[in-house]
């Protein structure tokens, strides 16, 4: 089962290969990872998307907690967020199939950030599935080259 864990790190060099490590060290495969600055410069935000089962995740938390640069570690699985992709796809275009992959990109709510005579760049934001479902849709047209950015996730406000 996927997880998704959002963990607070001091936003200094070296932080990122140290909780890369621990993952590495244990033979854990991270599917995504992103990272940024949060609103506080000191420290940055991992958004780290791992497989394994509850136990495995368990471990993982727990290491990672005792890694002095990490603040916080949540679990993400199973609340109430709102989670988010960025892809970039270029796709090969005909003068024959140009307007049905403009209309397939339309259908999906992207966007043509660049335009070329034989192909065309989109940027598509949404959840895993959506993007999965894009790229899957897209394949018959000739799928030049995919770019994602790793999913981003934040709690839901309450009520």
């Amino acid at each position: 089962m996927l997880h998704t864990l959002a963990v607070l790190v001091e936003n200094n060099p070296g932080v990122l290969i140290k909780v890369a490590g621990l993952f590495t060290r244990r033979g854990y495969n991270i599917d995504s990872l992103t990272v940024c600055q949060t609103e506080d410069p000191e420290l940055s935000r991992m958004t780290i998307v791992v497989n394994g089962d509850d136990q495995i995740i368990e471990q993982v938390r727990n290491q990672l907690g005792k890694l002095v640069v990490v603040h916080s570690v949540s679990d993400f699985t199973g609340q109430s967020v709102v989670d988010r992709e960025l892809a970039l796809i270029r796709v090969e275009v005909t003068p024959e199939t140009r307007s049905a992959v403009l209309q397939t990109v339309d259908i999906f709510r992207g966007r043509v950030v660049d335009m070329g005579r034989t192909n065309l760049t989109v940027e598509l934001t949404g959840d895993i599935p959506k993007i999965d479902a894009f790229v899957h849709a897209i394949q018959p047209y000739g799928l030049l080259e995919l770019v994602r950015t790793g999913k981003v996730a934040i709690l839901r406000s309450q009520a």
